[in-house]
This record gives structure tokens, C-alpha cells and sequence, in this order.
């Protein structure tokens, strides 16, 4: 390949690059209107607020991740972790008798209110270090909002 070819092709990739870059950094139509802010997207929004506006549908299909361990429909099995159904007002590692929880689990006592389930879907290990949930956290607060109004509701 002639040393004008390579040339002429770097100037178009450059070009072509460019012109990408450009159409990414371009807003859109002016008269377009922003896409809603999500109310999970403010830090620091509080928990009722995220609660108020919360998606019980988002929180199931955010669900699909945790049935892997869990079930949550009434009288379903006990997988490697509790099923779900009614954990909402239950007491932490008190909802399913039988099964197994760890001691970890059990001596932060109390019930699952908003509040703490909120703190449990964020950081599980930070709410019972020592647990066996091997799932690391949902870190966007208004995912945890869903999913709390979901299981709230079954």
C-alpha cells in the first residue's frame, strides 16, 4: 500500500471518529424535552420519597435476579435462601422457621421494615457481616425502592 493510501485512510478514520464524537456530544433536537429525572437519581433522596414514587413492577423484574436463591410466591420452597413471601413486617431470619438462617442474621433481630431492607439490598454484608447472601447489593437507591415495593406487596 502506497504511503498516500495509509494517509488518505487515517485522514478518513479520523474523520469518521470525529464526526462520531461529535454527534455524541451534540444535544439532541432543541425542542425536545429531557427525559424525566428519576427521583433515585438526586442523591441523598430520602427513602419515603423514593418509596412514594416506586414501580412494584420494576421491583419484580429487578426479582428475576434474586429467584435464583429465592422464591416468593405463598408456600414456596426454600432455596439457598428463604423464601420471600410476607417477608415484609416479618422478623429478620424469622420468616421461614425452618429454614437455616446464620447467626449472623439472627442477632440483628427486629423486623424487616423499609428502612431495613433498604439497608439489607444495599450492602448485606455490611447490614450482618458473616451472612451467606452471596449477592453484593443493589447500589442504585430507587432499584431498592422497587424491590421493596414489590416484596411489600406479596
Amino acid at each position: 500500500m502506497t504511503r498516500s493510501r495509509v494517509l488518505l485512510l487515517l485522514w478518513l478514520a479520523a474523520a469518521l471518529l470525529g464526526a462520531g464524537a461529535m454527534a455524541l456530544l451534540t444535544p439532541g433536537d432543541p425542542g425536545e424535552a429531557p427525559p424525566p429525572a428519576r427521583l433515585g437519581d438526586a442523591p441523598g433522596q430520602p427513602l419515603e420519597a423514593l418509596l412514594a414514587g416506586a414501580d412494584p413492577a420494576a421491583g419484580a423484574r429487578l426479582f428475576g435476579r434474586c429467584a435464583a436463591c429465592h422464591t416468593i410466591g405463598a408456600g414456596g420452597a426454600d432455596l439457598n435462601g428463604p423464601n420471600l413471601h410476607g417477608v415484609m413486617g416479618a422478623p429478620v431470619a424469622g420468616n421461614r422457621p425452618r429454614y437455616g438462617y446464620t447467626q449472623a442474621l439472627r442477632q440483628v433481630g427486629g423486623v424487616w421494615t423499609p428502612a431495613r431492607m433498604d439497608a439489607w439490598l444495599r450492602d448485606p454484608q455490611g447490614f450482618a457481616p458473616g451472612n451467606r447472601m452471596v449477592f453484593p447489593g443493589l447500589k442504585d437507591a430507587r432499584e431498592r425502592a422497587d424491590l421493596i415495593a414489590y416484596l411489600g406487596g406479596r
